[in-house]
């Protein structure tokens, strides 16, 4: 930084490698513009969409196929289980690697894949394309949190995130949405190839994007907690990685985030994946009308919920634990309550009210993980939520499908989250007993 104003509130920061300085006012939260964050989230919302265009168009491909729910849910948790290998090295790639391009290249991928299933000409071949796309999708998501973390300073970093996780969940369902018409009115395989053509306008948008010299929203950061120099703390000796896993999961809050999140993504990855069979079956709701239903009471739950969570959230920074646990539980009641409720309309709004409970669990718990875990050991700390919340959701598709297959019912087959919901609960409960105790050692702890 160099060039400071005669008030000190204005600043030429050399942000982008091998360009001129840019003025920065000091507590700026996007410095640099916020199409960065709109592309990012972008990718995010392309990516959920894609992934579940297959839920909205499931009784289609069955019909074509005559693969069992068991067999349907399977794909969902494959794809999912192939994604949890490449995590750590893809946050390896993020910390090496220009990360605009392997943003762009990551979604042109999956336009190739899209197009790939649409090709598919059996369930064998379904099932290797999606594995694959499942698999890359959690490959673009180390470098752009890494990206926003360089473009977005303190001030602006909780909108710049708070954008692509409100792209990434809803996606969810404007990908059932699209799934269920699209199979209606132009048939499966053409709305895969009809998906494909935003991902590959998606990935030339990326390519907009500067790529920011590393570390440069931190620098503003610590210019706006204090205008003059402040030391950088020395990083961290590097130790074995099963020594930093153990001293991670000896943060006792961080155990119950944990826990509960995975119940929380099993449920809720069970819950998407089945909903528009679920209304289709005992609604009798044609394929489009079940996806739209399901489709647009989860995106409005989930918008309204994230929304919400947060907010209160910010306010009872304190309670984000007990918070995310009573929300948890509110999700959990009207789960139960979509489930046994046989009439359309209450059951719609109990499956909406569901989500709140959820998302508004999601917003909170999320920040409560940041939270307790110290800076320097904070991303190893989100992979390995990564990887057990990716675990969760991977498994709720394919449970609910052999519950399904055994049961003959798929709601009776739904029956089977709820236990677990109720239990991550009353986990969650239990870690608001050390949250801040947790909390103010992150905050002191730079061993």
């Amino acid at each position: 930084m160099a060039l400071t104003d005669e008030s000190g509130h204005i600043k030429e920061v050399t942000a982008y490698p091998g360009r001129p300085p840019v003025p920065v006012r000091r507590g700026a939260g996007a410095p640099f513009g916020w199409w960065p964050a709109i592309c990012v989230a972008l990718v995010a919302a392309i990516d959920r969409i894609e992934y579940n265009l297959l839920a909205g168009a499931l009784p289609t491909i069955q019909k074509e196929f005559g693969f069992s729910d068991s067999a349907g849910g399977a794909i969902a948790t494959a794809g999912a289980l192939a994604a949890i290998v490449l995590l750590l090295p893809a946050g390896k790639l993020a910390d090496t690697g220009k990360r605009t391009w392997t943003i762009s290249a990551i979604v042109a991928v999956w336009a190739l894949l899209t197009i790939g299933t649409g090709l598919a000409g059996s369930y064998a071949t379904l099932f290797a394309v999606r594995v694959l796309l499942g698999a890359a999708g959690q490959l673009y998501n180390p470098p752009s949190s890494s990206l926003l973390g360089d473009l977005y300073p303190g001030p602006g970093r909780a909108r710049a995130y708070g954008y692509e996780r409100m792209a990434y969940f809803a996606g969810l369902p404007v990908g059932v949405i699209a799934g269920g018409a699209l199979a209606q009115t132009v048939g499966w395989r053409t709305g895969f190839f009809l998906v494909a053509v935003p991902g590959v306008i998606i990935a030339a948008l990326v390519l907009t994007v500067r790529e920011p010299i590393r570390g440069v929203g931190d620098q503003l950061s610590r210019w706006y907690a204090d205008n003059t120099t402040v030391e950088q703390p020395q990083p961290e000796p590097t130790a074995p990685m099963r020594t930093q896993l153990a001293t991670l999961l000896r943060i006792r809050t961080l155990r119950s985030v944990i826990i509960g999140l995975s119940i929380l993504f099993f449920g809720l990855g069970g819950l998407f994946f089945w909903m528009p069979s679920f209304y289709a079956r005992e609604f009798a709701l044609s394929e489009a009308s079940a996806a739209a239903v399901g489709g647009g009471a989860g995106l409005v739950g989930i918008v309204a919920g994230i929304l919400a969570g947060s907010r209160l959230g910010d306010r009872h920074h304190q309670q984000r634990v007990t918070i995310g646990g009573w929300s948890l539980l509110f999700g959990t009641v009207f789960l139960a309550g979509a489930v046994s409720v046989p009439v359309l309309a209450p059951q719609v709004i109990c499956f909406t009210l569901a989500n709140v409970g959820f998302a508004a669990a999601i917003a909170n718990l999320t920040a409560a993980n940041a939270d307790v875990v110290a800076a320097h050991r904070r991303g190893l700390g989100f992979a390995v939520l990564q990887m057990l919340v990716t675990l969760g959701g991977a498994l709720g598709p394919w449970l609910i499908g052999l519950a399904s297959d055994a049961t003959g019912s798929l709601r009776l087959a739904y029956t089977v989250v709820l236990l677990p919901l109720v239990i991550g609960s009353l986990v969650v409960f239990r870690g608001q007993r050390t949250y801040r105790e947790d909390a103010a050692a992150a905050l002191g702890t730079h061993r």
